[in-house]
């Protein structure tokens, strides 16, 4: 019986030895990387196994590291009722490669795995059907990674003539201005301002002083 996460870490280590790459321990929590070919694997073994049983897939979320040549983690949360114990995996991946599904061992994980797909891009191997979640079906690229633009690629607008949404690509005719936040009257120049009446008072004040 596993009465504590070191003893989950231990049982894995025994069972998984050359698939689990790193682990890191703090406080109540552990997070277990886990070779991207071997996730399937180790969770079913973490579901199935008498002394674990795993049975519930919380969460599936990913991380975008731009600076990695893997830049992409997917990480999977599980909780074992019957032990009390909550455990986190970690798998890497870079744009180009895939990572298996594991809608067949947790059914929770086929949304999880869409939402991962549509906001960050990460491809699952396997998936019955893996299409966008969150954004819409048009959408362009992938709204969480790193090196999305704040505006987006395309804006969408109701056409009259075509009778439907429509995207277009964004455009700011106008451009970016610099303020001092600091002060709302001191940051502003004075050609950006605008003349309200009793200012000329204040002028006069200054000239007096």
């Amino acid at each position: 019986m596993a009465e504590s996460l070191e003893q989950v870490y231990t049982t894995l280590k025994k069972q998984f030895a050359s698939s689990i790459l790193d682990v890191n321990r703090e406080g109540f929590e552990m997070s277990v990387v886990v070779e991207r070919s071997k996730i399937v694997d180790v969770l079913s073994y973490l579901r199935d196994q008498k002394d674990l049983v795993f049975k519930q897939l919380t969460d599936i979320c990913g991380v975008d590291y731009l600076e990695r040549e893997e830049r992409f983690e997917v990480v999977y949360h599980l909780l074992s009722y019957k032990y009390n114990l909550r455990l986190r995996l970690k798998v890497t991946v870079d744009e180009e490669n895939f990572v298996p599904s594991v809608s067949k061992v947790y059914s929770a994980a086929n949304w999880y795995e869409r939402e991962v797909w549509d906001l960050y891009g990460v491809k699952f191997e396997g998936h019955a059907d893996l299409r966008r979640i969150l954004t819409d079906y048009d959408f362009d690229g992938h709204p969480l990674r790193k090196d999305f633009p704040l505006t987006g690629y395309v804006e969408p607008r109701y056409d009259d003539e075509q009778k439907r949404v429509v995207y277009n690509p964004v455009k700011l005719p106008q451009e970016f201005r610099n303020f001092d936040f600091l002060s709302p009257w001191e940051g502003m120049t004075h050609d950006l301002m605008i003349p309200l009446p009793g200012d000329e008072k204040a002028d006069d004040t200054k000239k007096t002083a």
